[in-house]
């Protein structure tokens, strides 16, 4: 007659060992896939970054609640250029980020009066804005390190015309695209300057 017993019959040596080496190996891969995990991620976060806007300071450009993708990188192989939207860190507060246009680079001469950006004396052909500056900055030259950044929406922005020059240091990264919502995909357009023929002060 056939029998059953709830007593398991002993496993010979090999094979419990041969267990327990599995059990390590499948831990050991685990870890190595997460820390591999890990590692990529924080290499993905040295080059790129998503941020969402906060605020009107850019209007009609970018817009409040968007998300924006910003290529950190690219300020490793290049100079921030005049034209260019970017992320940086409030020099006034390191708890918060900005996105504003960079309006003059190392160099250059700012100012702005009736309603105008200069730059280098030249009247700024800018489509782009929300309003026509009401504030004045009489001619400043940007020193080496530094930039002069201005939000699109001129009259609603804490910008370089509140708080000066922004250093190199605090720039985070170029703006590249808006991924969300849906609806407003795009790639962030970047200004390519182009002066105006009228005569400064008109």
């Amino acid at each position: 007659m056939e029998t059953i017993s709830n007593k398991r019959e002993s496993q010979p040596a090999g094979v419990q060992q041969g267990a327990k080496e599995k059990h390590k190996s499948a831990v050991r891969e685990l870890i190595e896939t997460v820390l591999l995990t890990a590692l990529v991620f924080f290499a993905i976060r040295l080059v790129v970054q998503n941020y969402q806007v906060e605020g009107h300071s850019m209007d009609p450009t970018v817009h409040n609640g968007e998300f924006v993708v910003v290529l950190k990188a690219i300020y490793w192989f290049q100079h921030p250029q005049t034209g260019d939207i970017i992320v940086l860190q409030d020099p006034q507060d390191p708890n918060r980020d900005f996105i504003k246009r960079v309006i003059g680079v190392p160099g250059d001469t700012v100012a702005v009066h009736n309603g105008y950006v200069y730059l280098n004396g030249k009247r700024l052909n800018e489509p782009y804005i929300l309003q026509h500056p009401r504030y004045t900055v009489p001619p400043t030259k940007v020193p080496a390190g530094d930039y002069w950044v201005l939000g699109d929406n001129r009259n609603n922005s804490n910008d370089s015309h509140i708080w000066g020059f922004l250093p190199q240091s605090e720039v985070i990264g170029k703006a590249w695209l808006v991924y969300w919502p849906p609806s407003r995909w795009e790639f962030i357009p970047h200004a390519h300057y182009t002066i105006s023929t009228v005569p400064p002060g008109k």
